[in-house]
């Protein structure tokens, strides 16, 4: 059965909407389905049960089921097709939830002021050019060999190592594998450690990209949801005894999207609940060096779990267009994530190696780069306090962006509103696991202070103009926010 074909049973919407609010009783009705279609517990292009059956199944009147479907389709979310009934949809298309934050002119449309905040990425920092060129210059010598480094510049190889050491991780050179990015390091980790039907645990909300070389790998994924407050550890040690994945990726420093960083006692018990479950952690720490407050960092999460696998990049502490990352592997597993490499690809750039060895030797990012991320931060808060006072977040101390609930609709509606007036925003549904989230939404403070007020107060324009349909929450359903 294809997905336009796809149906759920009276009997099914009825379980799914027990309980809403009857006063009015089509306003609750059609609320709790915007919540289902929104959460993808009903998904786009699913035939609704006929307002016959729906009547029936939930013992209410028929003009209730009427006026309800009515105002989903006013809202965006259904459609009646002539003879074939009334179908899902979700408003600006299945599209909207996709990634487009690499593609900023279809992402805020033909606006001749679009700013986009889909790509938490920041301009590279005041010195990376003359790095460059001191690197140009040394790049000669390197020039009469074949240029291939399965696990990189040896010299680079040894800064990454110096770092580890300086953040109380012992680690040997040819421990670390030099990637063309943080992608690239998952990706190398799935082709090696992940077998088909595996099962995979992820952040729940939790960077695509990189769960994406997770799943292609044939990984099951399953979602452990990380609430806008931070972590349930307890609720996650139950879940990797229940489900014993054989790998977990998570992000522990500035958690991307929720900004959250896991502190070491932390630590010490997830590293105790992947003990007890056999299972691989996955760290992620391309976001460990952007600490903002000034903060003493903890230490890294493979301190407290020595098998774990570290992955880092220098394209968010640094620039995102130099396209380098790294593997930090326990002993003993490096020989195999190189053979698993050397499927993929036969090495990273020698001159941005270069380029980034001399970076690194000056420490993990350069001042002036925090420096501006602290004053953009600082305007992008204090203008969504100002426009945006109904909106809720926890204020991170560091990484690239600020997680926000929204309290009300739809998190994808918004998203094509905001680019109708210019701003590209990513809805919350792209960072679910599986499923929901449509009432978040990830904003990125790495565009310039005076961008970052006019895209919120574009925000506030769009936000007012969404129809006013209030999601309530069912009884039993477990709020994050």
């Amino acid at each position: 059965m294809t997905q336009a074909t796809q149906s759920r049973s009276a009997a099914r919407v009825a379980a799914l909407v027990e309980g809403f609010d009857r006063s009015p009783a089509y306003a609750g009705l059609a609320d709790s389905l915007v919540l289902l279609i929104g959460d993808g517990r009903i998904a786009s292009d699913v035939r609704l049960p006929s307002e016959r059956e729906l009547t029936e199944a939930l013992g209410v009147s028929r003009t209730t089921v009427t006026r309800a479907y009515q105002q989903l389709r006013d809202s965006g979310y259904a459609v009646a097709r002539q003879g074939a009934g009334t179908f899902t949809r979700v408003p600006g298309g299945r599209a909207r939830t996709r990634d487009r934050a690499l593609t900023p002119d279809q992402l805020v449309g033909d606006h001749p002021d679009g700013i986009d905040l889909g790509c938490a990425a920041p301009a590279a920092p005041a010195g990376l050019a003359a790095a460059y060129a001191e690197a140009v210059a040394e790049l000669p010598a390197y020039l009469g060999g074949h240029g291939y480094f399965p696990t990189g510049l040896p010299h680079l190889q040894a800064e990454v190592a110096r770092g580890f050491e300086a953040r109380g991780l012992p680690t040997e050179p040819d421990q670390v594998i030099i990637t063309p990015g943080a992608l690239s390091g998952a990706a190398i980790v799935a082709q090696a450690l992940a077998r088909r039907g595996d099962r995979v645990l992820v952040e729940s909300p939790v960077y695509p990209n990189a769960t994406l070389a997770l799943r292609n790998a044939g990984g099951r994924l399953v979602g452990a949801p990380v609430d806008p407050e931070g972590w349930d550890l307890a609720a996650i040690g139950a879940q990797l005894r229940q489900v014993r994945p054989a790998l977990a990726y998570l992000v522990p420093d500035f958690q991307n999207p929720t900004g959250h960083l896991m502190t070491d006692a932390q630590r010490e018990e997830y590293a105790g609940h992947l003990r007890a479950a056999g299972t691989v952690a996955v760290v992620d720490e391309s976001l460990q060096a952007l600490a903002l407050d000034g903060q003493e960092m903890p230490r890294p999460f493979a301190v407290h779990s020595p098998d774990a696998i570290t992955i880092g990049s220098a394209s968010k502490a640094l620039w995102g267009g130099l396209r380098l990352g790294w593997v930090r592997a326990p002993r003993g597993l490096a020989e195999e994530l190189t053979r698993a490499r050397l499927s993929l690809d036969l090495g990273s750039p020698v001159l941005e190696q270069l380029v980034l060895a001399r970076l690194l030797a000056g420490g993990p990012v350069l001042p002036d780069q925090l420096v501006r991320l602290r004053e953009q931060r600082a305007a992008l808060l204090e203008a969504l306090t100002e426009q945006l006072p109904e909106w809720r977040w926890v204020r991170p101390g560091g990484g690239l962006a600020v997680w926000c609930t929204l309290p009300r609709g739809s998190a994808v509606a918004l998203a094509d509103a905001a680019e109708r007036v210019g701003v590209g925003l990513t809805p919350g549904p792209l960072f679910a696991a599986e499923g929901g989230l449509d009432r978040f939404v990830r904003i990125p403070w790495t565009r310039p202070a005076e961008e970052l007020r006019t895209a919120v107060a574009r925000l506030a324009e769009a936000w007012q103009a969404l129809p006013d349909t209030p999601v309530r929450p069912r009884p039993g359903r477990v709020l994050v926010a």
